[in-house]
């Protein structure tokens, strides 16, 4: 489900231009957030002025309102119908103190209404806002083009990526994420420093692997929850071949990681997924993963917890699944291509058509028997964003990239979860991982996405991002 948006509204005004304007910008930029299928608090216009905000008094009924629904609020319009009250509206933030982003924007003039009547001037008066955000250090967006009336289309699309914005940077100043397992011991690659995600609001719960086996081992075959997992299984993809006695112990493990996600209050996990996994419980958890990660609950393997954060991240601004990837392999000669292969936990939202086997890549040093429960499939083709971040320790912040690339139908003989991706100057990109020893594994939604993630990361999260454009 869709997350129902609340935004804040400030709607400027300035006596010295025509009233009318405001009043008529608050009733249109009301609209223009409900046709957004969002919700907004705003003064009404027998709190203030027509509903806006122009005098100290009026700045500070419109923080205490905003201060009465902060739990509520996402994040809050700016709204310039005509100059506005540029000392106001910062006042109003900084008197609110909500800790969200903000979205300026303003009204466009006609050329046929420049006289003192209709004359807006809120072009002028957007610049003057900012510059007193600036001064009172209050981080703000802006809107793709200056001026954007409320009723276009533009700012139908700006409102999408504010909205997509504001759930990022609420989502992960307080998040947890569960870390199942121990690192396996050959991968160094996703080593991570807790206590810099802590510092940014990212807690990270563990639990050990030993737990999870022994509580699986007290359930009973029949179990109504077990039995209710069992049947969720077989609903979600093909399971021909796969032994029962498997598919009875994945569900056993999804009841137990439900359970201790609920518990402890987690909004994604890493895990540990191999070697103990397959020789102590006897069944890979890819399959179990991919049905959290479908349900937007992300799932990392090798117990990445970066990369769980990655994936979280990008479900918050797509609100689709998201999946964990490698780098994986050239794709013939073209430089800008790549294959993107996991073995597989992908989410059966990015396939075209999915089944579950035995993970191949184990099942040569463990028996097949023991690797049941790894999805087979091609990624299906479309728009992709891919993010990775990471905790570097030399500077005490997160790190990562951002960018966006494609999908696409080049055939691929291979198995597990694999899909041929384009992604231009991907050889400059690469240059950048490797340079910065950032990780192979990098996360990825069908989705359009890298703006939206960016602004969060960098304009209100303050994290070290490059941009892949």
């Amino acid at each position: 489900m869709k997350k129902q948006m609340t935004m804040g509204l400030i709607i400027g005004n300035r006596g010295f231009f025509p009233d009318h304007l405001a009043k008529k910008g608050r009733e249109e930029m009301i609209a223009a957030v409900q046709r957004a299928g969002m919700q907004c608090v705003v003064l009404g216009p027998d709190e203030s002025k027509y509903g806006c905000v122009e005098t100290r008094s009026e700045a500070k009924a419109c923080a205490a309102l905003f201060q009465s629904h902060r739990q509520t609020i996402d994040g809050v319009i700016v709204s310039l119908p005509n100059f506005g009250d540029e000392k106001a509206v910062a006042e109003t933030l900084r008197m609110a103190d909500l800790n969200v982003p903000v979205l300026v924007q303003a009204t466009p003039d006609k050329p046929d209404q420049m006289l003192i009547a209709s004359r807006r001037d809120s072009f002028c008066g957007k610049l003057s806002v900012c510059n007193n955000l600036k001064q009172y250090r209050i981080p703000y967006s802006l809107t793709r083009l200056h001026t954007e009336s409320p009723d276009s289309d533009s700012f139908q699309a700006d409102l999408q990526w504010f909205a997509a914005v504001c759930r990022v940077v609420k989502g992960l100043r307080r998040v947890r994420i569960g870390s199942l397992g121990a690192r396996p011991q050959a991968f160094n690659t996703v080593r991570y420093s807790e206590k810099i995600l802590e510092g940014q609001g990212i807690t990270v719960e563990p639990i050990d692997l030993s737990e999870v086996f022994g509580r699986a081992e007290h359930m009973k075959d029949h179990d109504p929850p077990v039995e209710a997992k069992l049947e969720a299984i077989r609903e979600y993809v093909s399971v021909q071949g796969v032994p029962p006695a498997a598919l009875l112990k994945m569900a056993k493990l999804s009841v137990v990681i439900d359970n201790w996600m609920r518990d402890t209050d987690l909004a994604a996990i890493s895990l540990q997924c191999w070697t103990s996994m397959e020789e102590y419980f006897g069944v890979v958890p890819c399959a179990v993963m991919s049905m959290m990660s479908n349900n937007l609950l992300p799932s990392a393997c090798e117990v990445d917890v970066c990369g769980a954060v990655s994936m979280y991240a990008l479900a918050l601004a797509s609100e689709t699944p998201s999946a964990l990837l490698d780098w994986n392999n050239n794709y013939a000669d073209d430089p800008d291509k790549a294959v993107c292969f996991h073995c597989s936990n992908l989410p059966k939202h990015f396939f075209e058509t999915v089944k579950m086997g035995y993970q191949q890549i184990l099942a040569g040093s463990l028996s097949k028997d023991r690797t049941y429960g790894a999805l087979e499939g091609q990624v299906k083709a479309g728009a992709m964003t891919f993010a990775r971040f990471s905790t570097d320790d030399n500077v005490g912040k997160i790190c990562g990239y951002i960018g966006e690339g494609e999908f696409t139908k080049d055939p691929l003989a291979t198995f597990g979860g694999a899909g041929v991706v384009r992604i231009a100057r991907l050889e400059q990109l690469l240059r950048f991982i490797c340079e910065n020893g950032l990780e192979h594994h990098v996360a990825a939604s069908f989705s359009s996405v890298a703006d939206a993630l960016y602004e969060a990361a960098t304009r209100y999260l303050n994290w070290n991002v490059y941009r892949h454009n």
